[in-house]
């Protein structure tokens, strides 16, 4: 764990500059295997769609942030399909079945919360990656996000309202994305723009008091 959190924090200082630059410009998930550097998550989006298989539901206990999980080079490693509740955005009008993982075998059925990442409602960073255009494509329109719209969540019987505080656009590689933090914040994200798999754009969330 100590090795991997060198990893994150060299990576981040790596993108600086990146962010400088960039400024407004968002979030990804990917890792390459042994000491490589991570980049936000899996391609998000694939060419073709394809009917996921059916889900496997399993009780997932509300355990403590400890740092977001490698994500293997294989989009479609062996990984478990972990259902572990719903998450709603009014002024999308979406409510999804939200799942666990960070490969395409969760992410291909809904929205997904990358592992070792917060649970919703507990002091932490909960990220949760989305398709944009392809499956149902449930962050289809998250750049309609403005600050101040609702983000909800229900996970092992707890109910968790966030409320948005900003959105921006980085690159695949900007990790920093998932840093942990003291008071319970989420963080979406998805590939963009649509039909793109160059940026990620980033919604920043805090629990609503």
């Amino acid at each position: 764990m100590a090795a991997h959190r060198h990893r994150l924090r060299r990576t981040r200082w790596l993108l600086a500059p990146l962010c400088v630059v960039l400024v407004v410009d968002a979030f990804v998930l990917a890792q390459r295997s042994g000491g490589s550097a991570q980049a936000v998550g899996a391609p998000l989006e694939r060419a073709e769609l394809q009917a996921p298989p059916p889900p496997v539901t399993t009780t997932v206990p509300v355990e403590p942030a400890s740092g977001p999980i490698p994500i293997p080079d294989d989009n479609y490693a062996d990984e478990p399909i972990l259902l572990i509740g719903t998450i709603s955005i009014p002024k999308l009008g979406l409510v999804h079945d939200l799942y666990k993982g960070v490969t395409l075998n969760n992410i291909d059925h809904g929205p997904s919360l990358w592992p070792g990442t917060a649970t919703p409602g507990q002091p932490g960073n909960a990220v949760v990656a989305g398709h944009r255009v392809t499956h149902d494509h449930p962050f289809l329109e998250i750049d309609r996000l403005r600050p101040g719209d609702l983000v909800m969540f229900d996970v092992a019987g707890v109910h968790s309202a966030y409320r948005m505080t900003s959105s921006e656009v980085v690159s695949p590689d900007a990790v920093w994305i998932t840093d942990q933090t003291a008071t319970p914040t989420a963080t979406l994200y998805a590939c963009h723009p649509p039909h793109s798999k160059k940026y990620r754009y980033v919604v920043h969330l805090d629990l609503a008091a």
